[in-house]
């Protein structure tokens, strides 16, 4: 498998605490990933690594095996394929579900372009096919303000989708919603990955399981165990750090 993301080494401090400790990661093109582990383990400071809004001390960040991300902004890392959903769902809400979709197709992100852009067959094709994926269609002509959260969490994913990226890495997308919700969104993340690498940061443990993929368990900046949910529970160091609590 071709990697997608390549970590080795990595090291982060901030006024004197080391935030990512020697940390070394590998996930590769199409997988469905969990990160867990307690606060302040390192996983937002990986993803801001990753993302380019953090510049790492040491170590090195590869995008497929060839790119330096450590030489990369935010910007520069969205335009290469990597788009981040943060905890809270950021959507247009005066503007309907389907017109959030579309405003995130358009090269030029301004609503007034959007508005004013005649769309062709091809984008009203995409706009079906991403409110299908995000089981959104019903709800094409609402207002985005009128969903409930987890709707706008799917909604805030499937414009991330618009943007067509390599690699989505999606934090904590269960928090706040109902437990029909939260298995909905663990079948649409799996439906994703594959043609997408997607990366999630999570503490709930029925959605991790619910995912059913590979979890890395990241403790003081590094990584402490890796495997499937049963395998990294049963590891005596991650019940005294994490799941003991």
């Amino acid at each position: 498998m071709t990697s997608q993301i390549y970590l080795d080494g990595v090291n982060r401090s901030f006024d004197g605490f080391k935030a990512i400790n020697n940390l070394s990661l590998t996930v590769d093109k199409g997988e469905l990933r969990a990160i867990i582990g307690p606060n302040g383990a390192g996983k937002t400071t990986m993803m801001d690594i990753i993302t380019g809004k953090t510049r790492p001390d040491s170590g090195e960040v590869f995008w497929n095996e060839k790119v330096d991300l450590t030489r990369i902004d935010e910007a520069g890392s969205a335009r290469l394929g990597i788009g981040r959903k943060f905890q809270k769902p950021t959507v247009f809400e005066t503007l309907t579900v389907e017109d959030n979709i579309a405003l995130a197709l358009k090269d030029d992100r301004s609503v007034f372009a959007t508005l004013f852009h005649r769309q062709t067959a091809a984008d009203a094709t995409k706009i079906t096919e991403l409110l299908e994926l995000v089981k959104l269609e019903p709800e094409r002509a609402r207002l985005a303000a009128d969903l409930s959260h987890g709707q706008k969490q799917w909604l805030e994913i499937g414009m991330l989708l618009a943007q067509d990226p390599e690699l989505l890495l999606v934090d904590e997308p269960a928090a706040g919603m109902t437990d029909a919700e939260t298995m909905r969104t663990a079948d649409l993340l799996k439906d994703i990955a594959g043609q997408h690498t997607v990366i999630v940061v999570e503490h709930d443990m029925e959605f991790v399981r619910a995912l059913d993929c590979k979890v890395t368990v990241l403790h003081q900046g590094h990584v402490l165990a890796e495997g499937n949910l049963d395998h990294v529970s049963a590891n005596p160091e991650v019940i005294e750090v994490y799941l003991g609590r």
